[in-house]
């Protein structure tokens, strides 16, 4: 059997001295796509913020590519290739929808497929937008921008925190059937969601 290329084990992690995750176990394969399910204030974000570096967690309960990496901070484990959409987009509003792209390649240029002509290609409406403010973009659009930003990382494991939320079913829709594109490349894919319905069109297995 491969080795997961994300693992917890017995993941617990804190803001400041309050803890906010209970001893979670999860694995994701090589090309895998994986949801949790949950409803608000299940600790669904705490995971991936533990995950990614951005809150503390316990060193050995975080593994990557059977390395311990609990202990490191963000940046450290981005250039791993761990790279996470957050939730509510979190784009730079005064720089335009190219720069915020090309600022998902700093500090991890690797060889990979995902460029700016794939993530275009991935989401057109980026391309024909690709010159004006992000804050001017519509929601759907910022999210497409998101997920382009994210990918641009090339990275082996992509994050997305609540990727569906506040938008149109129809823009729903369109996120989603980009999602089976981004797989067949081998990235592994975390998907936190509440829309469960969503979830389990693209996902292999639900926790």
């Amino acid at each position: 059997m491969r080795l997961p290329v994300l693992e917890t084990r017995g993941l617990t992690a804190y803001y400041g001295d309050f803890q906010v995750l209970y001893g979670i176990d999860t694995t994701i394969a090589p090309g895998e796509t994986i949801a949790i399910i949950g409803a608000n204030g299940a600790g669904k974000s705490s995971y991936l913020k533990a995950i990614t570096g951005l809150i503390r967690a316990e060193p050995g309960s975080v593994r990557f590519e059977d390395r311990a990496i609990g202990t490191l901070g963000a940046a450290n484990i981005l250039k791993l290739g761990i790279a996470m959409v957050p939730e509510g987009r979190r784009l730079f509003s005064s720089l335009t929808v190219e720069e915020n792209l090309l600022i998902g390649r700093y500090g991890r240029e690797v060889d990979g497929i995902w460029s700016l002509d794939t993530i275009y290609a991935l989401f057109p409406a980026l391309k024909q937008r690709r010159s004006v403010p992000s804050h001017s973009l519509s929601g759907g659009e910022q999210q497409m921008a998101a997920i382009g930003r994210a990918l641009m990382s090339n990275p082996r494991v992509l994050l997305c925190d609540e990727i569906s939320l506040g938008l149109a079913p129809i823009v729903i829709r369109d996120i989603y059937d980009a999602m089976p594109r981004i797989k067949q490349n081998g990235t592994s894919i975390v998907l936190v969601e509440q829309d469960i319905v969503q979830a389990m069109k693209v996902a292999d297995r639900v926790y």
